[in-house]
């Protein structure tokens, strides 16, 4: 039987965050529009194993540590328990809510919902299942996954995504990877009792922030008593039959000639993400290129090289981030077919806020001060810093950091970086994003009269 061919406006591949929000901005628009999924469920990796129920696991170990905190404060709790079974019920049923408001979304703006995999025939056409999709315009919305290490037994491990699978709460963890994604998961499982070992491959964590972020950071797992394996590279992953800890990981130290092993119930590799582009058969469309890390390379305006095609969120890899895929998707949409007034719509890339959700919680804005002095030169470049305790630590007698730091350029002092950490920072940097984001000066934060008792108050009243 030959294919059936059907004709649309727009072709969406991938029904996450930034496809869907583009699909509907189009429909809007009077579009007709088809969206495209292979895996089952609406929502992408931010809704199903991304940032909406790691949130959910980051509240609970929130709710934990706060019990902890309650009896400085004069309040008797029981020694509390953990169901992880509970809340991971609970948690997937809240993504199964989510899916079906995704999906009932579509249909109320005339959105086509196709199941299956997409694969380019030409540039304005693909295959799904049995059918020939045809459209002037197509966009590339297909996500990463996980990137899984080449080394023996690795398969015995889980990724980020697997995390969420657990039924049950393990009791020993290793946490391959120390960026963002390692970092909020071990904090997760340490606060929620789990027995921590991150293992990175440098001195250093979470390297692509400033340093005030990840030293502090670092500093403060440690105290907390997650156990870190520096300068480490993890060689071997076997699993043990009968034993009560049952695989074994095995890894070598910079400097040092022996390989190290212990024993966990759990190790979970963070050690990066890849686009997802494998089964787009993107042969057939030669314009399409991929960048040396396998995104798929486009312009400021989502443009690839081939003509009507476009590509958008964690597959075309800048600013991998839910929030910059949904903006980039509806300016998209908008320059498509929201008519000439649109006509130069795009994203501007540049100072987008973001939050690491680790205990505690980070926030920045804008460049690194390592950046912003190859950008602007050292010498044009200003500092401003502070360290202190949240008042809510008053009482307790452990005393975990807030530090904060502004880095400013020109005589002006134009904020060019702002850098927070410690307690209700990922609360905090909305509004100052907006502030940097309009080209905020020092002057302008010491014109901001503070509001106190608050840590946000540090960022107006620096010297």
């Amino acid at each position: 039987m030959a294919p059936i061919s059907r004709l649309f406006d727009f072709i969406v591949i991938g029904g996450g965050s930034g496809g869907m929000a583009c699909a509907r901005r189009a429909a809007s628009y009077g579009a007709k529009v088809a969206v495209i999924e292979d895996r089952g469920r609406l929502g992408g990796t931010c809704v199903n194993v991304g940032c909406v129920p790691k949130k959910v696991m980051f509240n609970g170990a929130s709710i934990m540590e706060a019990i902890e905190d309650a009896k400085h404060y004069g309040i008797s709790v029981e020694k509390p328990a953990f169901d992880w079974g509970f809340l991971k019920h609970a948690r997937d049923e809240y993504v199964k809510r989510l899916n079906g408001i995704y999906e009932r979304n579509l249909g109320k703006e005339n959105v086509e919902y196709v199941a299956g995999t997409a694969s380019f025939l030409s540039n304005t056409e693909v295959k799904v299942n049995d059918d020939v999709l045809k459209a002037s315009h197509i966009l590339i919305a297909t996500g990463g996954h996980p990137v899984i290490p080449k080394i023996e037994g690795a398969e015995h491990g889980i990724d980020s995504d697997r995390f969420f699978d657990l039924e049950a709460q393990p009791k020993k963890v290793a946490v391959v990877g120390s960026g963002y994604i390692g970092i909020e998961l071990a904090g997760i499982f340490h606060a929620l009792g789990t027995d921590v070992t991150v293992f990175t491959r440098t001195e250093h964590i979470l390297r692509h922030h400033d340093s005030i972020i990840g030293d502090t950071m670092l500093a403060e797992m440690k105290r907390q008593g997650i156990k870190f394996e520096h300068n480490s590279s993890v060689q071997a992953l076997k699993r043990l039959s009968a034993a009560e800890l049952p695989l074994e990981l095995s890894w070598s130290t910079k400097g040092s000639d022996s390989t190290s092993s212990s024993t966990y119930d759990c190790v979970l590799w963070a050690i990066g993400r890849q686009p997802s582009t494998q089964a787009l058969n993107l042969g057939n469309v030669p314009g399409v290129k991929l960048s040396r890390t396998g995104h798929i390379v486009a312009d400021e305006y989502q443009n690839t090289g081939e003509h009507g095609v476009y590509s958008l969120g964690d597959v075309f890899g800048k600013s991998e981030l839910t929030p910059v895929a949904i903006a980039a998707g509806r300016r998209l949409a908008d320059r498509l077919f929201g008519g000439a007034r649109f006509a130069q719509a795009k994203l501007d890339y540049v100072n987008i806020p973001t939050v690491i959700f680790g205990h505690p919680t980070a926030g920045t804005v804008g460049l690194t001060e390592e950046q912003a002095k190859e950008k602007h030169g050292a010498d044009n470049i200003k500092v401003y810093q502070t360290r202190f305790t949240n008042m809510f630590n008053a009482l307790t007698p452990y005393k975990p950091p807030t530090a904060m730091k502004l880095v400013v350029a020109g005589p002006e002092e134009t904020v060019v970086g702002l850098h927070i950490i410690g307690r209700g920072c990922d609360e905090m940097l909305q509004g100052f994003g907006v502030a940097v984001k309009m080209g905020a000066t020092k002057r302008d934060f010491d014109n901001c009269v503070a509001i106190h008792p608050t840590s946000s108050e540090e960022l107006v009243t620096m010297r």
